[in-house]
C-alpha cells in the first residue's frame, strides 16, 4: 500500500492588518486570503494526499480556526495549534482540546520573543512538561541563534516529541552553513527531535535563489537526523515569496530521489504520520 504523502507544514488565514502585522510591503503577495480550497490545487498538482495545518497567529481564536476548516476539509489531517503554554490554566486548556482530535500539538513563535532564552522560562517549560501527558507534540519555531538555548531545552524532555521547524532558518542568502551545521548536528542527537525540510527558499535570496543553494543544507539535516526524523513542509504560502509550491516541494522531492525507496517514503509522509499521529 501507498504511503500517502503529507506536506507537514502549511498556513491558513483570513488577511487582517492587525493579526498579520508580520507581513511587510516586501511580502505584499501575502496580503490576501488563503484557504483550503487554494491549497487543494497545489497538493493535486504533485500529488501529495494531506497536509498539516500550522498556527500562524498566537491565539486560541487561531486554534479554532484551523479546527474549523479540518471539519469541511478532509486533506487538512492535522492541525498545530496555539495554546498559552505559560498560563496558569494550561492542564484544563489541554484536556480541552482532547475534544478534538484533530489537534495533534502545538507551537509558539519563539522566533519573535525579545529573550533569546525564552524557551528556557519556568512558565514556559512547566507548560512543554505537561504536553506529553496529553499525548501532544511541540514544533520550535526558532532562528539558527537559538539553536545552542534550544538544544539545552530539549535534552530537559527526553520524551516529549519535538519538531525543529524550517531546519531553524539557517542565513541561506549568504551560504552561511558552519557554525549552523554543528549547532543542528548537536540537537540531532536527541532521538527524540525531528526536523521539517521546509521554509529553507524564504532564507535564500527570493529572487535568484537556485536549487544547488539549498542542497548542503538539505544534505546536513538528511545526515544529521536520519530518513526517520526528517519530513518536508512547504510553509505555503510563505513559500511563495520565492517560488510556486510546485517548484518549493520540487527541491526536496528531487533531491531525496538518491535515497532508498522507503527513506522516500518516510521523508515524503510517513515520518509526519508517525510524529503527529495523523
Amino acid at each position: 500500500m501507498k504511503t500517502p504523502r503529507i506536506d507537514s507544514h502549511q498556513h491558513f488565514w483570513k488577511y487582517d492588518t492587525q493579526k498579520h502585522a508580520w507581513i511587510s510591503d516586501q511580502m505584499s503577495n501575502l496580503k490576501k486570503d488563503y484557504l483550503p480550497a487554494d491549497l487543494k490545487l497545489c497538493l493535486e498538482a504533485i500529488e501529495f494526499d494531506g497536509c498539516v495545518a500550522v498556527q500562524a497567529d498566537q491565539s486560541e481564536e487561531e486554534t479554532k480556526f484551523l479546527i474549523a476548516l479540518s471539519e469541511s476539509n478532509r486533506f487538512v489531517r492535522g492541525v498545530v495549534g496555539w495554546v498559552d503554554l505559560r498560563a496558569k490554566d494550561i492542564e484544563e486548556r489541554l484536556a480541552y482540546y482532547k475534544n478534538y482530535s484533530i489537534v495533534k500539538g502545538f507551537r509558539h513563535v519563539v522566533q519573535d520573543e525579545p529573550n533569546d532564552e525564552f524557551l528556557l522560562g519556568e512558565d514556559f517549560m512547566k507548560g512543554i512538561s505537561l504536553l506529553e501527558k496529553h499525548g501532544y507534540t511541540y514544533d520550535i519555531l526558532i532562528l539558527e541563534k537559538h539553536l545552542k538555548v534550544a538544544e539545552k531545552f530539549v535534552s530537559a524532555f527526553p520524551n516529549q516529541r519535538f519538531v525543529i521547524d524550517h531546519i531553524a532558518k539557517p542565513n541561506i542568502k549568504a551560504h552561511a552553513i558552519e557554525a549552523w551545521r554543528a549547532d543542528i548536528q548537536a540537537i540531532a542527537k536527541h532521538p527524540n527531535v525531528y526536523c521539517k525540510l521546509s521554509g529553507m527558499v524564504t532564507e535564500a535570496d527570493w529572487e535568484n535563489w537556485a536549487e544547488q543553494d539549498l542542497h548542503p543544507y538539505i544534505d546536513t539535516i538528511l545526515e544529521a537526523f536520519g530518513p526517520n526524523r526528517v519530513m518536508i513542509g512547504s510553509d505555503w504560502p510563505v513559500c511563495t515569496l520565492g517560488g510556486t509550491y510546485q517548484t518549493v516541494m520540487g527541491v526536496v522531492i528531487d533531491r531525496v530521489k538518491k535515497l532508498p525507496i522507503a527513506d522516500q517514503d518516510a521523508i515524503l509522509g510517513g515520518n509526519a504520520i508517525e510524529f503527529y499521529k495523523l
